[in-house]
């Protein structure tokens, strides 16, 4: 069992920063590839970002490329995505999650709440 809490959410102005972290409990968080994955108001949850077990491989969804970075710190059994130039259009609820290495949200065993981001504009 993994258990996952994410923190660092807020309200922010268009093209500021904020930097998510998503701690973790529980078993061998250095054998679960993370993912962040993101719900808008009134739309389905969406792929955003994985990083593998190693911190090596990395994947972006396309409309964050460039802008969000995903990385980890397996010592502190921590996950982070840096998320700079935010727009309004990634206003959403953040949520962290563990499991095998990709973009599709079955690949993940375990989640957290989620955070949310509200960027204004």
């Amino acid at each position: 069992q993994v258990r996952l809490v994410e923190s660092g959410g807020g309200l922010v102005q268009a093209g500021g920063s904020l930097r998510l972290s998503c701690a973790a409990s529980g078993r061998s968080f250095s054998s679960y590839a993370m993912g962040w994955f993101r719900q808008a108001p009134g739309k389905e949850r969406e792929f955003v970002a994985t990083i593998s077990e190693n911190g090596f491989v990395t994947y972006y969804t396309d409309s964050v490329k460039g802008r969000f970075t995903i990385s980890r710190d397996n010592a502190k059994n921590t996950v982070y995505l840096q998320m700079n130039s935010l727009k309004p259009e990634d206003t959403a609820v953040y949520s962290c999650a563990a499991g095998s290495y990709g973009s599709r949200q079955r690949q993940y065993d375990y989640w957290g709440q989620g955070t949310q981001v509200t960027v204004s504009s």
